[in-house]
């Protein structure tokens, strides 16, 4: 009986993981395409960072979570005043994880309607070697 359970269990969190994200994913070709229309970046990584390996040109800097995992304070005001719920927004972050968490969040929980997720985040940017400022 337990073991049945477990694998109903397993299979709904398989199904579950296999769901498709609420916000849209955009590869490189799809994010040239974004920022030619207009629709703004937000860089959501720590200052260290883009130190490190520099922002997509025309990103506007703006931290969601500290080194520790911790939000940043300032991020939802500043975000919210900045960005209207149905307005296009590309969210960016190193690899794609931070910002899949945060579309999420604005998609399901802040009544954000147009969302996109930099797949693979400023290191998938620059492997396609695009072009990145330093600033």
């Amino acid at each position: 009986m337990f073991s049945r359970l477990l694998g109903v269990v397993l299979l709904a969190a398989a199904l579950g993981g296999c769901a498709e994200p609420p916000y849209s994913n955009a590869d490189n070709d799809q994010l040239k395409a974004l920022l030619a229309q207009g629709v703004p970046i937000y860089d959501i990584r720590r200052p260290e960072e883009w130190r490190s390996t520099g922002v997509v040109e025309g990103s506007r800097k703006l931290t969601f979570v500290d080194a520790g995992g911790r939000l940043n304070p300032e991020f939802l005001p500043r975000f919210t005043a900045e960005v209207g719920k149905d307005d296009p927004v590309v969210l960016i972050c190193r690899t794609g994880s931070r910002s899949d968490k945060l579309a999420r969040e604005l998609m399901e929980k802040q009544g954000y309607t147009q969302v996109y997720n930099a797949r693979h985040g400023i290191t998938g940017w620059i492997a396609g070697n695009n072009p990145v400022v330093r600033n």
